[in-house]
């Protein structure tokens, strides 16, 4: 089974991308949707997060409140340091339980759906590491436009990532998604036959 990992910038439409393989046919194993799920009321990880950064960051009902963590786990990158050792290694341990499960189904392929994919040198371990592209200041303006952050914010978020030049440096396919999903469709099209050959 082909392993295909998908990555690129905030606000670049990998979600886009994801969905467009997903239409194709391919299981899409999408990590910031494990992120989530780890996240939940009375799971484990949750509780050692709450643990390390304060029970106040959850309701009386156990709920994340995401925008304070958020505020504290990012004030500091020991802060951040922190939080990732909580929550990468169980993302990683469901994406690879994921992954078996595809294969044990007999897929020929899937698609790995992470932000993170180089930042973390896990693009080593894909057959296949697909980057989706676009100008940082279109990223600003569709972070702005689309989800409603202030560029200030956007901007930072970005600063949190590797450097677009080292994240294309370890793509084997780029996708550019600077234009519309007319332009995008026929790349991801080739794309497609790509993993399927």
């Amino acid at each position: 089974m082909k392993k295909v990992g998908l990555t690129g910038g905030i606000g670049s439409g990998k979600s886009t991308v994801a969905r467009l393989l997903a239409n194709a046919g391919f299981p899409v194993v999408d990590a910031d949707q494990i992120a989530r799920e780890i996240m939940e009321p009375g799971s484990p990880v949750l509780e050692r997060v709450a643990e390390e950064f304060g029970a106040d960051i959850l309701d009386d009902e156990g709920v994340l409140d995401r925008s304070e963590l958020a505020r504290r786990a990012f004030a500091s990158k020991e802060a951040t340091e922190r939080l990732n050792a909580i929550t990468h290694p169980a993302i990683r341990a469901e994406s690879e339980r994921r992954f078996a499960a595809a294969e044990t189904a007999g897929e020929t392929a899937v698609i790995y759906d992470m932000p993170l994919l180089v930042d973390l040198g896990l693009h080593s371990g894909m057959d296949l590491t697909v980057v989706v592209d676009v100008d940082v200041e279109e990223r600003v303006r569709r972070l702005v436009e689309k989800r409603g952050l202030d560029e200030a914010d956007a901007r930072a978020r970005m600063g949190q990532q590797i450097d677009d030049a080292t994240r294309l440096a370890a793509a084997d396919v780029v996708i550019d998604n600077s234009g519309s999903l007319d332009a995008l469709e026929p790349q991801v099209a080739a794309l497609v036959e790509r993993i399927r050959g």
